[in-house]
């Protein structure tokens, strides 16, 4: 079994002090990722300013402090959904107090995670191979990647398939779209067809065999998000994308997964 003290050691890495990029999409919404992370675990992080508090959809790996990085960005008592609780997508969780998520996801008592490639391949079951180590840089001097552990989060807001939450002008929906994990969940902007879609949907090899996935429930999901009337896709990883992309993904999951 691979161990995580086979892990690169952390002095051969550099410290990157502004750990997230934080990129404005327009004056509501901000994007936010952590770009000395391997693509993997690269997860996007969607800021949602709303007229009486702000939301974020996910909230990263958990390698840096999210919650202060974002403490001149954001209002001081933010809403946190979760799409699920994989660690790239949890990993700060524990630092809000307001956290929503699906009662499938474990976020209360996750796996450990690990930013060692072959540990993690092995707990995700992962065939591919990874690298070593998956982040190329430090937040800080001191930080051990090898100390690094997901940690458990409380949610306050069981969230389910059609509930509704509004940050203040902007009422969200909950989808809750199963395969990717049991309790995966996107949010849907009925008045103007924006779609959040955590990794229910991305521009990528969508991952369906991993531990906890479900490739029947994965069809259902995408079926059904075939007939949403969605403008735009703002994803769990990677750029945004339109409505005939997001077909031309799904027709195509479809065809190889009939």
């Amino acid at each position: 079994m691979t161990t995580i003290t086979s892990m690169p050691s952390s002095i051969a890495l550099p410290v990157a002090r502004d750990w997230f990029r934080i990129t404005p999409v327009d004056d509501a919404l901000t994007v936010i990722d952590e770009p000395h992370v391997h693509g993997l675990l690269r997860a996007n992080i969607w800021l949602v300013c709303g007229q009486d508090r702000d939301l974020l959809f996910d909230c990263g790996l958990g390698v840096a402090s999210l919650r202060a990085a974002l403490a001149d960005v954001i209002a001081p008592d933010p809403v946190l959904v979760l799409s699920h609780a994989h660690l790239d997508h949890m990993g700060s969780a524990h630092e809000f107090p307001d956290c929503g998520a699906h009662p499938a996801e474990a976020v209360g008592n996750p796996p450990p995670g690990s930013l060692a490639g072959p540990v993690l391949a092995a707990e995700l079951g992962l065939e591919e191979e990874l690298p070593p180590l998956l982040i190329s840089a430090r937040p800080d001097e001191a930080y051990d990647p090898a100390a690094y552990r997901l940690r458990p989060a409380r949610v306050t807001r069981p969230l389910g398939d059609g509930d509704v939450i509004d940050p203040g002008g902007r009422p969200l929906t909950v989808l809750h779209l199963p395969g990717h994990s049991p309790g995966s969940i996107a949010l849907f902007d009925h008045r103007d067809g924006t779609l959040f879609s955590g990794d229910v949907v991305y521009d990528d090899a969508l991952l369906d065999t991993i531990t906890g996935s479900d490739p029947a429930r994965y069809r259902a999901s995408m079926r059904r998000l075939r007939e949403l009337p969605v403008r735009v896709v703002r994803p769990g990883h990677g750029p945004s994308f339109g409505p005939r992309r997001l077909h031309s993904i799904i027709d195509r999951y479809l065809e190889e997964r009939p």
